[in-house]
């Protein structure tokens, strides 16, 4: 997979010291990186070391305790990591195991914090700390005294802000965190002209280091035409913006059932034990739905009724778990007959066909 100018321009920001970081302005015609033996100075080659780094293909096949354990505060609910740990197929998320170079993981050492900021009346805005960098960023900041508030608490400073859309309940904070933190901001770049502040307009097949964590960029049009999804392997972390909920997909602003499915069979080949860090608490609401057109799975059953309970309490019920939405999210699952049937989308209909009939009656709803 090659890397594009964009992503290369990002690994060397990051790789900077902040005081460089801050002095980049956005810029509308990339420039390549220079070449090897132009680096002469040990952050430029490390710099540059990093652009290869991130070029080598990631193995998703290595499910190693050095993964299972990879996240976050928030999942620290011992169910929620249960449940995690039966995707994988791992005893717990806690047991050592050795990796195919024979190395022995037994430390629980986190290589990301992930905080949940509530933000408006339902949105999630999510704090990464990669551990081993000490790199900070943000994730679709709808506005700015939250995340302001949250890095205080913390003692952090603000070096990144990643967007997942153009919406401004995703990008509201962008430039009063910008002018305060002197951070970069990379969004979609089909949309560069519609995100707040941008610097680095990210395209689909990008990959770029956050700190030392590897991030591709995924397209994934439906909800808007520029809509992108951000995957962390090493993490098991997905950030899917308003593209996938818990239990539910986006509302189609901007694009097509079709293009919505296309963008949906993407995070299919992803793997099941990845925690999903979708944008808004909609999950109850989402679940009435999908009982009501898939009620007679089980799994779907007993999960409703673990989100009832949850926000019966007042506690959230997002990141959700991958594995739960491959077996119980509708929208994950158009070819389902028992769901065709209640819809009355033939058997021999396309996939497309039934995605949009479901869009259509959750819409309704």
């Amino acid at each position: 997979m090659a890397l594009s100018r964009t992503s290369v321009r990002l690994v060397r920001a990051l790789a900077q010291p902040r005081s460089a970081v801050a002095g980049i302005q956005s810029r509308s015609s990339p420039h390549a990186p220079p070449a090897a033996a132009q680096l002469t100075s040990p952050p430029q080659r490390a710099a540059f070391l990093s652009c290869r780094a991130a070029q080598a293909p990631v193995t998703l096949a290595k499910r190693t305790a050095r993964f299972h354990i990879a996240a976050q505060a928030v999942s620290a609910d011992k169910a929620l990591q249960e449940r995690r740990a039966s995707h994988s197929g791992a005893g717990t998320l806690m047991e050592s195991s050795t990796d195919d170079e024979g190395d022995q993981w037994t430390d629980p050492k986190l290589i990301m914090e992930v905080i949940r900021i509530p933000c408006l009346t339902d949105n999630y805005v999510w704090l990464l700390v990669d551990k081993n960098s000490g790199k900070v960023a943000v994730v679709d900041p709808s506005e700015a005294a939250p995340v302001i508030q949250a890095l205080k608490d913390r003692q952090l400073e603000l070096d990144f802000i990643l967007n997942t859309h153009h919406h401004h309940d995703h990008t509201g904070g962008n430039l009063e965190l910008k002018r305060k933190y002197k951070c970069v901001i990379a969004g979609p770049g089909a949309d560069r002209d519609r995100i707040p502040g941008i610097d680095y307009p990210l395209v689909e097949d990008d990959v770029f280091m956050f700190g030392d964590i590897k991030t591709h960029v995924y397209n994934t049009p439906g909800h808007t035409h520029g809509h992108i999804t951000l995957w962390m392997p090493e993490a098991l972390s997905l950030f899917p913006g308003d593209t996938l909920f818990a239990l539910g997909c986006g509302r189609l602003f901007e694009g097509t059932p079709e293009q919505m499915w296309h963008s949906l069979q993407k995070l299919l080949k992803l793997p099941r034990e990845a925690l999903v860090y979708c944008a808004h608490e909609y999950t109850q609401s989402n679940a009435r739905f999908a009982v009501m057109v898939d009620p007679d799975n089980p799994k779907l059953r007993r999960r409703k009724e673990e989100i009832d309970e949850l926000r019966a309490q007042g506690r959230p019920t997002v990141p959700s778990i991958l594995g739960d939405e491959f077996d119980t999210n509708p929208f994950l699952r158009p070819w389902d007959p028992a769901i065709r049937k209640h819809l009355g989308v033939p058997p021999d209909a396309p996939d497309e066909v039934a995605f949009a009939a479901l869009r259509r009656a959750k819409d309704n709803f």
